[in-house]
This record gives structure tokens, C-alpha cells and sequence, in this order.
């Protein structure tokens, strides 16, 4: 006959073992859930502080903010903001220009550039309070769907763009571009267009475009 107390160690070996398992499972759940609380718990009572202070769609004056005026696209605008407001974060969170896009916020990208008094800037390297009476002209003051740039219609026509991000600051390039001394070749134009970047990779098409527009020919789609 077979022994009693070894065919129950078995059970007892097999029960404390899943026990121990569902034990080790379950101290692990609730640690990551506490660990998940103590990180957004802070976040989250800062977003509702933020609800309560600030009524939805309107940004709060700092305390120290200061007058700026600023004439953009021909227009002029007097504003309050704080004095360490970038040019491009007041464009695009005060005056809600948002075709001047944010890429790497440190100009590198290119995908801020404004013109200023008729010049490329990489708006968000430039405090905005520092221009006051300056001539600022974003993609929007550039030309509309109804009545687009030269440089603008070139893009559409040569496929100048994929996701489209980049696509307003390597316009605003392209349209100071043609008032710079670049010599006539392709080449020519990608190292003065440098400063842009594509991270889809349409660098043919855009130099492409901006050839056609120099050379005053009708633009056409590469392929």
C-alpha cells in the first residue's frame, strides 16, 4: 500500500508553491500600482490646481509680465507677457500664428524660421520683447490657399513635403533664399538650405522647387 503521509506531501509541496507564486504576482501588482500613484499623483493635482486657477482658454498673466508690442504679418498687436517669452512660443500661444511649428525648440531644425525685417530667424531662439518695431512676417502672412506664394505653389506642384511639418519652415527659407547670394546649382541650394531638416527625406523635391521658382520656369513633379 502506498504511504499515506507521502502521497499528502505532495499537495501540501504543490499548494504552498502556487501560493507562493500568487503571492509574489500579487506584491508585484500592487508595487507597481503604488509606484504608478507616487509618479502621477504630484501631475495630477498640479492639472487639477491649473483647472481651478485658469479658466479654460485663457493663459494666465504672470505677475512680472511686461507690455510687448509687435507688428506681425502687417498687423499690430500690444500684448502682456512674461519678458522669457521666445518669439515663437508668443506666436503660436498668444497670437495662435501656428504655422511656425516647434521641433527641437534649440535651432536646430529650422521648422520656426520667421522673417524678420525681410531676414530668416529661428524664431525660437529670439525672445519676442526684442522686437519690438520689427517687420515679422510668418508662413501665414506668406499667402493663403486662395492665393499662395510662388515658393508655396512650387511645393504643392513638386511634392515638396510628406508629413508636412517641416513644410512652413523650409518655406520661409526657400522665399529668403531667393533674396541671398546662392550661386546657381543644386548643390548650391542644399548648403543654404542647411539649416532645415526633413526628417522624411524630401530633399530632392524641395530643391527641385525652389530651383523652379529661381529659374522663374513652371515647376514641375520629380520623379
Amino acid at each position: 500500500m502506498p504511504d499515506r503521509s507521502e502521497s499528502n506531501e505532495k499537495p501540501e509541496t504543490d499548494t504552498r508553491s502556487k501560493f507562493g507564486q500568487s503571492t509574489r504576482r500579487t506584491f508585484l501588482s500592487r508595487l507597481g500600482i503604488a509606484s504608478l500613484l507616487a509618479t502621477t499623483g504630484p501631475a495630477i493635482t498640479t492639472l487639477a490646481q491649473r483647472s481651478e486657477s485658469v479658466e479654460p482658454g485663457f493663459s494666465a498673466t504672470p505677475k512680472d509680465a511686461i507690455p510687448v508690442s509687435l507688428r506681425v504679418n502687417g498687423k499690430n498687436y500690444s500684448l502682456r507677457i512674461d519678458p522669457r517669452t521666445t518669439l515663437l512660443d508668443c506666436l503660436r500661444e498668444h497670437l495662435h500664428l501656428t504655422g511656425s511649428k516647434k521641433g527641437c525648440d534649440h535651432g536646430q531644425c529650422g521648422a520656426c524660421t520667421v522673417h524678420i525685417n525681410g531676414r530668416r530667424e529661428l524664431s525660437c531662439l529670439s525672445l519676442a520683447a526684442l522686437h519690438e518695431g520689427d517687420e515679422i512676417t510668418t508662413i501665414e502672412g506668406l499667402g493663403q490657399p486662395e492665393k499662395m506664394h510662388p515658393m508655396q505653389a512650387a511645393f504643392v506642384t513638386c511634392d515638396a513635403y510628406q508629413c508636412g511639418y517641416c513644410t512652413s519652415g523650409q518655406i520661409m527659407s526657400a522665399v529668403a533664399l531667393l533674396k541671398e547670394p546662392c550661386g546657381p546649382e543644386d548643390a548650391e541650394v542644399q548648403e543654404f538650405m542647411s539649416g532645415n531638416i526633413c526628417r522624411c527625406g524630401a530633399y530632392q523635391n524641395i530643391v527641385a522647387a525652389i530651383q523652379s521658382v529661381r529659374k522663374g520656369t513652371k515647376a514641375q513633379k520629380s520623379g
